[in-house]
């Protein structure tokens, strides 16, 4: 019995220690036994050089309550959106003079950080040079300018589309309505009138390119302008149009910012005189949804988003930009229900002339001053008076506007347009 108990007593301690014992590892390969060899060390990935920051200021001779202003604001937050700039990074100033009021609001954005400074009016472009002069790591672009080149300041800049080409092919509309009119018997004198702001090479070159447009299709037409001396009242520019109206203008222009003469034709038309308007910057069916034919337009949109890109890329912005109809920086408002039959397709091939280089607006053998034909003429003014010194303008009897630098200088007065006191 006790050799029996003995027997179990060790059988159990045999179990005991197999149970408990780890199971052997299993045999390894070679070059397991090894130490791994380290991870290859990786190149980080170079970073991306840091856009540089851009902020924008903007001064506004006026605000949205104007056509002129307000295209500049669509333009600026139309580029903003194209380019990534977010709205923050953009100050805005409006109703800012043509005075002193300029340069200290400009000196005022470059302290909160502006590195790129925006005006939209001429009459700011002295204040924006002695910002630039005195800051030289901030870029001023002073739009409409004509100084920027002449000055030699490398971050001063001027800025002003082909607003020319727009002019003419919104006069090609207020033609083809004329010549309706006059072959219907129910106008006989193909009389134009046209309000501008100043007597400046800028609103010279837009009429005349407007009338050209219109005697494209009435030869006969001739044309007088008012000026109102200001370029936003309202008041003064509907005064101006019902004038011209009065001498018996069957078709009224405008180089002016408000809706003042749209208004004043659209009231005469209602009253039953036979007269439509052309406008400026903005649509003008709003004010005048019979009587507006069609408005002259900038696309600013198409500047700012290159100057934008140009700001975000650390490029510089080119001194004298001026771009039009072949680049899409111009264009006509949607012509309205009072246009004549064809309009539409007379535009289309104008603007296609135009985009091809076909159609030159300023041809000489389009018209004479004083009877005569022009050959020649210096478009640079050099020393402030208004009388070009340098830079010939006509090429092969074509007149280039805005090549030699990017504002109008267009000053010629030529037979047909009369300009009122």
């Amino acid at each position: 019995m006790k050799k029996i108990i003995a027997l179990l007593a060790v059988l159990t301690m045999v179990f005991a220690m197999v149970a408990c014992a780890a199971p052997a590892p299993a045999a390894e390969p070679e070059t397991a036994a090894t130490e791994a060899p380290a991870a290859e060390a990786t190149e980080a990935p170079a970073e991306e050089p840091a856009a540089p920051a851009v902020k924008i200021g903007v001064i506004l001779v006026h605000d949205e309550n104007t056509g002129y202003d307000a295209a500049h604001i669509d333009g600026i937050k139309a580029a903003a959106e194209a380019t990534g700039i977010p709205a923050d990074s953009i100050i805005w100033k409006y109703n800012v003079t043509e005075d002193e009021k300029c340069y200290d609001t400009a000196i005022d954005l470059v302290e909160q950080g502006c590195t790129y400074i925006f005006s939209d009016c001429y009459g700011h472009q002295s204040y924006m040079q002695q910002a630039a002069s005195e800051n030289p790591d901030v870029t001023f672009v002073s739009m409409t300018g004509d100084g920027a080149a002449l000055s030699k300041l490398p971050n001063f800049k001027n800025a002003f589309p082909h607003t020319f080409e727009s002019r003419y092919v919104s006069g090609v509309v207020a033609g083809m309505k004329l010549k309706e009119l006059m072959d219907a018997g129910t106008v006989t004198d193909p009389y134009v009138g046209y309000v501008g702001a100043f007597p400046y090479a800028e609103v010279v070159s837009g009429y005349t390119a407007f009338f050209l447009g219109i005697q494209s299709i009435v030869p006969t037409a001739h044309m007088d302008v008012i000026y109102t001396n200001s370029w936003y009242d309202p008041t003064a520019e509907a005064e101006a149009a019902n004038a011209l109206m009065a001498k018996g203008a069957h078709i009224i222009g405008q180089h002016a910012d408000s809706t003042g003469a749209p208004g004043a034709v659209q009231t005469a038309l209602d009253a039953g005189s036979v007269v439509y308007c052309v406008g400026y910057n903005i649509d003008m069916l709003a004010a005048a949804p019979t009587a507006a034919l069609t408005s002259a337009q900038n696309n600013w949109a198409s500047y700012y988003t290159y100057a934008f890109k140009a700001a975000l890329a650390g490029e510089d912005i080119v001194t004298d930009w001026s771009e039009g109809y072949a680049t899409g920086a111009n264009m006509i408002s949607p012509l309205g229900p009072s246009c004549a039959a064809g309009t539409a397709e007379k535009v289309a091939e104008v603007e296609a002339a135009i985009k091809d280089g076909t159609l030159n607006i300023f041809d000489t053998a389009k018209f004479t001053v004083g009877g005569q034909p022009v050959t020649s003429y210096l478009a640079i003014d050099t020393d402030g008076d208004w009388v070009g010194d340098t830079g010939e303008a006509i090429e092969n009897g074509i007149f280039f506007e805005s090549k030699l630098r990017s504002a109008p200088y267009f000053g010629l007065r030529i037979d047909g347009i009369t300009e009122l006191s």
